[in-house]
């Protein structure tokens, strides 16, 4: 059997840290990810998935990554359920992270780079894929 996901997409929000009585980290935060593929008005459509990451890879995602942070998650689908305040059964479907990696240097949203300054600096506001789109002729590809 098999229960893999890999994901890439968008923070829509600042991931919510909290520890569990024993001492665990634990972060929980939603990714945004675009569909390949867009709606009948031409516009593009975007899932948003819930994920959980534990120890210290959870306080890494709360001490880098804020609202709209580029990540990629490696984990698995999880189902849990618990009985609400009215007595209700409610059923959590989530992405437990493995691994996060974080796409992008941190500030590269503003058009700057977390080590601005040290001489090591990135720029990316001059990235010229940053629109989403690659001007490349016919005579350019390999096959």
């Amino acid at each position: 059997m098999l229960n893999r996901v890999v994901l890439v997409g968008r923070l829509t929000r600042d991931p919510e840290m909290r520890y569990t009585p024993n001492g665990v980290a634990v972060a929980n935060f939603t990714l945004a990810v675009n569909r390949p593929f867009t709606n009948q008005q031409g516009e593009r459509e975007a899932d948003f998935i819930n994920c959980v990451v534990w120890r210290k890879p959870a306080e890494n995602v709360s001490s880098f990554l804020q609202k709209g942070s580029l990540a990629g998650v490696d984990g698995r689908v999880q189902t849990r359920s618990y009985e609400n305040n009215e007595g209700k059964r409610v059923f959590v479907t989530e992405v437990v992270a493995e691994s996060v990696q974080f796409l992008e240097p941190r500030g590269s949203r503003d058009g700057q780079s977390s080590n601005a300054g040290s001489g090591n600096s990135i720029g990316f506001s001059n990235d010229p894929f940053s629109d989403g789109t690659i001007n490349i002729s016919d005579d350019d590809l390999p096959f």
